[in-house]
Order: structure tokens, then sequence, then C-alpha cells
């Protein structure tokens, strides 16, 4: 999949994102190892810290499918400049990335910005720690 079409998932998802507190939908699109696309929104929830994140739902919509390898995802958020991934999405993103994994993130208006999780994220938490950590 070419990254225009994983752009435009992320773009779609977004369209049905429930974010009547902020009024700021997102959509993320997740391209696994396997070559197939998940897509998630945000959900918003009356109960603020109930709220899921776009990129979370991505993700455990296809790790709940059997996938735990990625090579790219695409966050579509609002206009002007790119919003980037909150903390817990840079913590998830990483239980199943590799720091080469791409990151885009898009904005209503055409801007874009092209990392990797290593990028976002570095010196992360990540499952590889724990071994580390464990003298492994």
């Amino acid at each position: 999949m070419d990254m225009k079409h994983l752009i435009e998932a992320a773009r779609d998802a977004r369209q049905r994102a429930y974010a009547p507190y902020s009024s700021y939908p997102v959509g993320a699109a997740l391209l696994a190892s396997s070559g197939k696309v998940y897509t998630g929104c945000n959900i918003e929830n009356a109960s603020y810290g109930l709220t899921i994140c776009a990129e979370r739902v991505a993700l455990g919509t296809a790790v709940a499918a059997g996938e735990r390898e990625f090579d790219a995802i695409v966050i579509a958020g609002g206009e002007g400049e790119p919003s980037m991934p909150c903390g817990a999405c840079r913590q998830f993103m990483t239980e199943w990335g590799k720091p080469e994994m791409q990151v885009v993130i898009v904005s209503g208006q055409g801007h874009r910005r092209d990392l990797t999780l290593g990028d976002l994220f570095p010196h992360a938490f990540s499952p590889a720690s724990l071994l580390e950590g464990a003298g492994k």
C-alpha cells in the first residue's frame, strides 16, 4: 500500500470520530506488516479520562485481529499544523512498533510531518526494557 492510500484511510476514519466534547476529530490508519490496514478514530466520553485516541483504537483493532508487527501509521488531525500523538499513544505504539516504523501526521489543510517512531519517542520504555532490567 502506498502512503497516499494510507493517508486517505486515516482521513476517512477521522470522519467517523465521536468527538462531541473537544470537537477535534482524529483518524488513524495503521499498516500491518501483513499488508492489512486497520483504522481507528478518537472516541470521547463524558468522563474525559475514558476517551480513547484514534491511534489506540487502530492498534487495539489490529492486535485483536492477531497482528503483532507494524510498518507505518498515519494520524489525521484537525486544521493547521499536524498534531502530535499524546504520550499514552506513543507508549502504546512502542509496544509493537520498531523505532524505524513510519509515523506520518497530516492535518486537514494538507500539512504533513514524516517521522519514525524513534524520532517521535526517543529513549522509549519498550518490551526490551523489561528484559534489560531483568538482566536478560
